[in-house]
C-alpha cells in the first residue's frame, strides 16, 4: 500500500499528455453528495463515504476529485492506495502514511497481539490532526488492503465519530474478502453514505471522447463506444488506441475513423498495443504484470536475466504507450486492467512458473515476506523448504495486528504441505490458536476437530490439545477446556514443560469452576517446580496459582500477600506479559482486595495496571481489566463509574473482536440497570450475560446467577429469586462465596428468607461462618457476618454492628441496605423516630449512588411516616440534558473546551482512553448533540468552563 496521490484512472506520466486534466464526466449526483460529507466534518461532525464500482468505472478519479476539493479547503488529506500484494502484509498501512512527523509516535507495543496498540496510535494520530484541521482518511482499491488497515476501517469511523474525520473508501464490487465484507457491513451499520458508481450513459461517453481528440466523435466511433459496456476508463482506452495509431482523422471538428478494424474488447485491444511495442518492452510488461501493478525494475530485471540499462529502451517504450507510469520511485502499470490484461493473457503453467520464480528472486534479495508468500500463494505449490520458512515468517508477523488473516493464511500453507508433514500440524495448531483470538471461535475448535482426526503424534496432539483447552478457557468454557487438558496429560512421552503448562492450565481450570480440592491436588510439585524455573511468567503464575487457592480456602492474608508479591515481580519481569487473564498479578490482586478491608487500594492497582497494559498494547486483556473496575467500583457504590467501566469492556471486546465478551460486564450492567429501575435494559444485559456465561459452575456463572436472582427479585418473583441462587451453594465452604465480592452476600441471604429458602440462607451463613475461622483479621467479614446474622436472626443489635462497621470500609450501597433492614426491624419495635432516620440515610446513601429504584421503594417507606420527601438528588439515566451529566462526566467537558484530545483528557485525569470514550458518547446522547464544536459551544453558552465542570 501507497501513500499517494491516486492515480488510477486519472491519466498520468509520460506518454499520454493529451488526456491530462480530463474532466470528471456524469459523476455530479457524487460529487454533489462528497461536498455534502466534506461540508459536514468542516462543521465539526464526522462522515463516512463508501465508493463502489466495477474496475475502470471511475473510484480512484473520483477519489483524486475529493482529495484536489478536500485540500482547496483546508483539509488535512491522507491518502493511501492498496495492492494486491498487500493482504498478506503485517502493520498498517495507513499508519506509515500518517507519518507521525511530530514525533508523536507511540513506540511498538511488546506483545504477541499488537491491534490495540496500531488502533490507538492511528487514532490518537488521526484525533490530534483533526484538532487542528478538518481530516480527509482516502483509502483507495480497499478490497487489497492489508488486513491491520481493515481493522482500522471497521473500528475507528465509529470511535472517532465525533471527530472531524472524514473517511473514504474506494472498493470494488465483486470483492470476496470476507474481512473486506465485514468493513463493508460495520459501516453500513454506522450510516455510512453509499456512492455506487454504474455505468455511464453514452452521451457521456461522447463527451469524454471529445475530451480526449478535441473533436466530436463521428457515428462510426460513438458506435464503437457503445462496445465498452459504460466505462470511462476503457472508453479513453479505446479512443486513446485509435489516436495512438493515427486511425482517427478530424475534419470539420468531427473525429472519423480511417478504419474499424481495432478490435473492442479490452484484452485485445491490450493485446493489440503489445503487439506495436518492441519485443524488450512487451517481455517488461509480462514479467512486471506478475511482480504487480507496482513493480522494481531491478526485480524485473532479475527475473529475465538482463542488466537494468538494457532495458531502458524497453521501459521508454512502455512509457510512450501509456502502459506504464514512471512517476514514482518504482514503475506501476497506469490502471490495474491492464495489469490484469497482460496476466491473463499469459499461459496459465506460465503464470505459474513465473510466481514461483519471482517468489525466489524476491526471497533471495530480502523482499518483505508478505510479498513472497503472496507469489508463493499464486504459484499453487508445491512448496520447498524456503518457501514453507518464507509462508511461515509471514504468518508470524501477521499474526500480532491480524490474528484471523494470519490463521487464513497458515491454513493455506498447510493446504500445499503432504498429509503427514509435521510442518503442517504445527500451522493448523497455530492457525487454531491465532482463529481463538478472534470472534471465529467456532472456526478454530471446528480446526481442532478436523485436525485431531488425522494421526498425531503425542507431541502434536498435546500441544494442539493445550491451545484447544486455552481457547476454551478464554471463551469462559472451563468443563470443555479440562477434557482436553484430561485427554493430553495422558499422552506418553511429553517434554517436562508441556507437562507443566498442561497442569497450570488444568490447575487454574479447576480454580475456575471452584473446586479448590481438585486444583490442590493437581499441584503435586507443580508449584515447587515452577519456582524453579528460570522463565519470571512461571514463577509469577506460580505464585498467583497459589494465592487464588488460599483466597477461595478463605484464607485471605496469605492470598493478598503472594498476590502482592506476584504483581510487585511483574512490575519488573517483562517475560510475564504473556500471561493471561486472571492470572495477571494485578488484575488477580485486584479481585482479592475488593473482599478485604483494601477495597480503597482497588481503584489504584488497576488504574495502574490497566494503563500499563494500554501503554504495551495487551488488548486482549483489557476487556478484563474494565470488567474488574467496574466490579470494584459497583462495590464502593459507584453505579454511574461501574456502568462505564463495564461499557468499555464490552466495547474493547467488541473492537478487537475477543472471543466473547465477559458476560461479568454484562451482570455488572444488568445489576446497574435493577438499582436504577430499568428493569427492561436490566433484562436486555441478563439474556447477553446468560448467552455467554455456560452453567451456574463456570468461571462467571455466579455472577450471572446473581443479576438472574436480583431481577425476578425486582419483579416480585420471590421464589424465582431464591432458586436463581439456589444451586450455587451446597456447602458450607466460602469458595462459592467469594466469587462475588461481600456486598453482595447479604442480598443473597434476603432474597433467600423472601423465597422461603432456608437452606440457600444457611448455606450462605455457614460459608461466612467458615470463612471467618480461617481469617478474622477482616473487619468487612465480620461486618458482612453480623448483617446476616441480623436478618437472619431479626437481631436489631447484629444489624446495629453492621452499620457501624459498613461506615468504614467504603461500600455505600451495603451501608444503605443495612440502614434499611435496620430501619424495618426498629419500625417493627414501634420506634418510629430511629426508623426515619434509618430510612432517611439509607435514602441519602441510595441517592448519592444513583440507585434510583432503591431510593423510591425507601421514600415510599418514608411516606408512611408522614415524612415529606424531594426528589432525588442525583438522576443520570433516562433523562436528558445538562444537570443529567454524573460527575465523571462534567470532568471530561472543561478539558474539551480546552483543546484536549480523548487520549490527552485519559492522560489528565489519568483513566483509560476507552473510559473517556464512552463518557463522551454519553455526554453527546445526554445533550443531544453529535461533535466536540458543539459541546464547546454549549459549555461556553452556559457561562464558561468552570459551570459546566460543577
Amino acid at each position: 500500500m501507497r501513500s499517494t496521490d491516486p492515480v488510477g484512472d486519472r491519466p498520468g506520466g509520460r506518454g499520454h499528455r493529451a488526456v491530462n486534466g480530463l474532466r470528471l464526466r456524469g459523476r455530479g449526483r457524487e460529487m454533489a453528495a462528497v461536498r455534502e460529507a466534506l461540508d459536514a466534518v468542516r462543521g465539526g461532525r464526522g462522515a463516512c463515504v463508501v465508493v463502489e464500482g466495477a474496475p475502470g468505472v471511475g473510484k480512484s478519479r473520483l477519489l483524486a476529485e475529493l482529495d484536489e476539493m478536500a485540500r482547496r479547503s483546508g483539509f488535512d488529506v491522507v491518502s493511501v492506495r492498496a495492492d494486491e500484494l498487500d493482504q498478506y502484509a503485517a502493520g498498517a498501512a495507513l499508519q506509515s502514511a500518517l507519518q507521525f512527523s511530530d514525533g508523536s509516535e507511540r513506540a511498538a507495543a511488546a506483545t504477541d497481539d499488537q491491534r490495540l496498540w496500531l488502533l490507538d496510535s492511528i487514532a490518537d494520530a488521526l484525533e490530534e490532526r483533526a484538532q487542528r484541521a478538518p481530516v480527509a482518511v482516502l483509502v483507495d482499491d480497499a478490497q487489497w488492503a492489508d488486513p491491520a488497515t481493515l481493522l482500522v476501517l471497521r473500528t475507528l469511523p465509529r470511535r472517532l465519530a465525533a471527530s472531524r474525520i472524514l473517511w473514504v473508501l474506494a472498493v470494488r464490487s465483486e470483492t470476496e474478502r470476507p474481512t473486506v465484507a465485514r468493513v463493508r457491513e460495520d459501516l453500513e451499520r454506522l450510516g455510512a453514505r453509499w456512492l455506487t458508481l454504474g455505468p455511464l450513459p453514452q452521451q457521456e461517453l461522447q463527451h469524454i471522447a471529445v475530451d480526449v481528440l478535441g473533436a466530436k466523435p463521428s457515428s462510426g466511433l460513438a458506435r464503437l463506444l457503445r462496445g465498452v459496456g459504460g466505462n470511462p476508463f476503457l472508453a479513453i482506452e479505446l479512443v486513446r488506441a485509435f489516436v495512438d495509431t493515427d486511425a482517427v482523422k478530424v475534419e470539420a471538428g468531427v473525429a472519423s475513423l480511417l478504419h474499424d478494424g481495432i478490435p473492442v474488447g479490452f484484452r485485445r485491444s491490450v493485446a493489440a498495443r503489445l503487439d506495436r511495442l518492441p519485443e524488450d518492452a512487451v517481455r517488461l510488461l509480462q514479467i512486471g504484470s506478475v511482480l504487480g501493478r507496482e513493480f522494481d525494475l531491478g526485480t524485473a530485471a532479475r527475473m529475465l536475466g538482463r542488466q537494468v540499462g538494457s532495458l531502458l529502451s524497453g521501459v521508454e517504450a512502455a512509457l510512450n504507450a501509456g502502459l506504464l507510469s514512471g512517476d514514482g520511485p518504482r514503475l506501476a502499470f497506469r490502471h490495474d486492467l491492464m495489469r490484469q490484461a497482460v496476466h491473463e493473457n499469459l499461459a496459465p503453467a506460465v503464470r505459474t512458473a513465473l510466481h514461483r520464480e519471482a517468489a525466489d528472486i524476491l526471497r533471495g534479495i530480502g523482499a518483505r515476506s508478505a510479498e513472497v508468500a503472496w507469489h508463493v500463494v499464486l504459484s499453487g505449490g508445491p512448496v520447498d523448504d524456503d518457501a514453507v520458512t518464507t509462508l511461515t515468517t509471514a504468518v508470524r508477523e501477521l499474526s500480532s495486528s491480524a490474528p484471523d488473516a494470519a490463521a487464513d493464511l497458515a491454513q493455506q500453507t498447510a493446504g500445499l504441505l503432504p498429509l503427514h508433514d509435521r510442518r503442517r500440524i504445527a500451522l493448523l495448531t497455530d492457525a487454531a490458536e491465532y482463529l481463538g483470538r478472534t470472534r471465529r471461535v467456532h472456526q478454530a475448535l471446528d480446526l481442532v476437530d478436523a485436525t485431531l482426526s488425522d494421526r498425531l503424534e503425542p507431541l502434536q496432539e498435546a500441544r494442539l490439545r493445550l491451545v484447544a483447552a486455552e481457547i476454551h478457557q478464554a471463551a469462559g468454557d472451563d468443563a470443555a477446556a479440562m477434557t482436553h487438558l484430561q485427554q493430553a496429560l495422558t499422552l506418553p512421552g511429553l517434554p517436562t514443560d508441556l507437562r507443566i503448562r498442561l497442569l497450570k492450565t488444568k490447575a487454574t481450570g479447576h480454580v475456575y469452576l471452584g473446586d479448590i480440592t481438585a486444583a490442590e491436588q493437581t499441584d503435586i510439585g507443580l508449584v515447587e517446580a515452577s519456582y524453579r524455573s528460570k522463565d519470571p511468567a512461571v514463577v509469577v503464575s506460580a505464585m498467583v496459582f497459589q494465592s487464588q487457592t488460599f483466597f477461595y480456602r478463605g484464607r485471605l492474608v496469605r492470598a493478598l500477600e503472594l498476590a502482592e508479591e506476584a504483581t510487585a515481580r511483574a512490575v519488573t519481569e517483562s517475560g510475564v506479559l504473556h500471561l493471561r487473564p486472571p492470572r495477571i498479578p494485578a488484575l488477580w490482586l485486584a479481585t482479592v482486595l475488593t473482599s478485604t478491608d483494601r477495597l480503597v487500594d482497588t481503584e489504584r492497582v488497576l488504574r495502574e495496571g490497566q494503563r500499563e497494559a494500554e501503554t504495551l498494547g495487551l488488548g486482549w486483556s483489557l476487556p478484563h481489566w474494565h470488567a474488574s473496575r467496574a466490579c470494584a467500583l459497583f462495590e464502593q457504590g459507584a453505579l454511574d463509574d461501574a456502568a462505564v467501566e463495564a461499557e468499555s469492556s464490552l466495547m474493547v471486546a467488541d473492537e478487537l473482536e475477543i472471543t466473547q465478551p465477559n458476560p461479568q460486564a454484562r451482570s455488572v450492567l444488568a445489576l446497574v440497570e435493577i438499582r436504577r429501575g430499568d428493569l427492561a435494559k436490566a433484562r436486555d444485559h441478563l439474556r447477553a450475560a446468560e448467552a455467554g456465561s455456560g452453567t451456574s459452575t463456570q468461571r462467571y456463572g455466579l455472577w450471572v446467577s446473581l443479576a438472574r436472582a436480583c431481577l425476578a427479585d425486582a419483579e416480585g418473583r420471590d421464589t424465582a429469586a431464591a432458586a436463581a441462587m439456589g444451586g450455587s451453594f451446597t456447602d458450607a465452604e466460602p469458595a462459592r462465596l467469594l466469587a462475588v465480592p461481600p456486598s453482595h452476600w447479604p442480598g443473597i441471604v434476603r432474597m433467600a428468607v423472601r423465597g422461603e429458602d432456608p437452606s440457600l440462607a444457611q448455606a450462605v451463613s455457614g460459608a461466612l461462618r467458615t470463612l471467618a475461622e480461617q481469617d478474622d483479621s477482616q473487619q468487612i467479614i465480620g461486618t458482612v457476618r453480623a448483617h446476616v446474622d441480623g436478618l437472619l436472626h431479626h437481631d436489631r443489635g447484629a444489624l446495629a454492628s453492621a452499620v457501624t462497621g459498613y461506615r468504614s470500609t467504603g461500600r455505600r450501597l451495603a451501608l444503605a441496605a443495612v440502614c434499611e433492614d435496620l430501619g424495618d426491624r426498629v419500625a417493627a419495635s414501634g420506634d418510629s423516630t430511629s426508623a426515619i432516620r434509618y430510612f432517611e440515610e439509607a435514602s441519602e446513601l441510595a441517592s448519592a449512588c444513583g440507585a434510583l429504584r432503591d431510593h423510591e421503594r425507601i421514600m415510599r417507606r418514608l411516606r408512611q411516616f408522614g415524612v415529606r420527601t424531594a426528589a432525588p438528588g442525583h438522576h443520570t439515566t433516562g433523562a436528558a440534558g445538562w444537570e443529567s451529566l454524573t460527575e465523571s462526566e462534567r470532568k471530561l467537558i472543561p478539558l474539551v473546551v480546552e483543546g484536549l484530545t480523548n487520549r490527552a483528557v485519559a492522560d489528565r485525569l489519568y483513566v483509560s482512553v476507552h473510559t473517556v470514550n464512552t463518557h463522551m458518547k454519553h455526554i453527546f446522547t445526554k445533550l443531544g448533540i453529535n461533535t466536540r464544536v458543539e459541546l464547546t459551544r454549549l459549555a461556553i453558552e452556559r457561562g464558561g468552563i468552570a459551570d459546566g465542570a460543577d
